[in-house]
């Protein structure tokens, strides 16, 4: 059903009709409806706000969330969502009229954040944390406003794992970005459909569409990225051990409470040997 060139959502239109291109496709849109399954994150009849930064995986988000409902298997309204952030020489022409263009209901919104986190981080220090707390304050705001239930993020299998290790290295705690979380207010979701797609993916399939990819010029032109320095770090042992992101991400979803050293999580001061039991 997927290659049927005559049955096919407008984002997937001269798509590359190589077998190697069906396989990248279908594997991506295998990935999304498990996550989506495995999280619990339909709820029919509800509406998602789709941000889409007009990088690499915003589109691919976009796209397979839209091939998902083309084929009657995503029972909710999806409405997407570019945050202009003021960025100096960003184009804002190409988002809407890309989605023009592609027939999706789009919503593009101009707050002009890059001139807060220029003024208020010093010279040498990253933008990254400021700049995405004022982008999440204004599309909670905007899903509001849109009446939707939910935040959809294109962040995917990579992502989720550099957070885990920035977390581990930096942070001292096991953490990551999780595929479903209920905001602060609790009257909003954030999902990530793609956890389970990885970075390769994401681009290997934007770039045979030819989306029109719009860089980050803000984070993007920092050095030394804490962040960069972990992808950098998993390149490396993905190189000298292929499959190792996917065992590690594996990991992420095979948590033993017992063999880690949390006392909130596990009760070792409650655990007795079985004769103690029986007195």
């Amino acid at each position: 059903m997927l290659d049927q060139p005559e049955d096919i959502h407008a984002l997937f239109k001269g798509a590359p009709q190589t077998t190697e291109f069906k396989k990248l496709r279908k594997r991506i849109v295998r990935q999304t409806r498990e996550a989506l399954d495995q999280y619990g994150m339909i709820e029919p009849g509800t509406k998602w706000l789709v941000c889409l930064s007009g990088g690499k995986d915003s589109y691919t988000l976009l796209a397979v969330l839209h091939e998902l409902k083309w084929r009657g298997l995503l029972p909710v309204e999806l409405l997407a969502c570019n945050l202009d952030q003021g960025q100096p020489g960003f184009p804002a022409t190409v988002l809407p009229e890309f989605l023009e263009r592609m027939g999706v209901p789009h919503r593009i919104e101009y707050q002009d954040t890059y001139s807060i986190v220029m003024d208020k981080i010093p010279a040498g220090r990253t933008f990254c944390a400021l700049c995405s707390r004022l982008r999440r304050g204004n599309l909670y705001r905007i899903a509001r406003e849109e009446g939707c239930s939910a935040v959809v993020l294109g962040h995917h299998r990579d992502d989720i794992l550099e957070t885990f290790f920035m977390n581990l290295f930096h942070g001292g705690r096991l953490a990551t970005m999780p595929p479903k979380l209920l905001n602060e207010e609790g009257d909003l979701f954030v999902y990530r459909p793609l956890a389970h797609v990885a970075e390769t993916d994401c681009e290997k399939f934007s770039t045979a569409m030819k989306y029109p990819i719009i860089p980050c010029d803000l984070c993007g032109s920092q050095d030394g990225l804490q962040r960069q320095q972990v992808k950098a770090i998993l390149d490396g042992w993905e190189r000298n051990s292929p499959g190792r992101r996917q065992v590690m991400f594996r990991a992420l979803t095979n948590a033993r409470p017992s063999h880690l050293l949390d006392p909130n999580l596990f009760d070792f001061a409650g655990l007795m040997r079985e004769n103690e039991n029986l007195k």
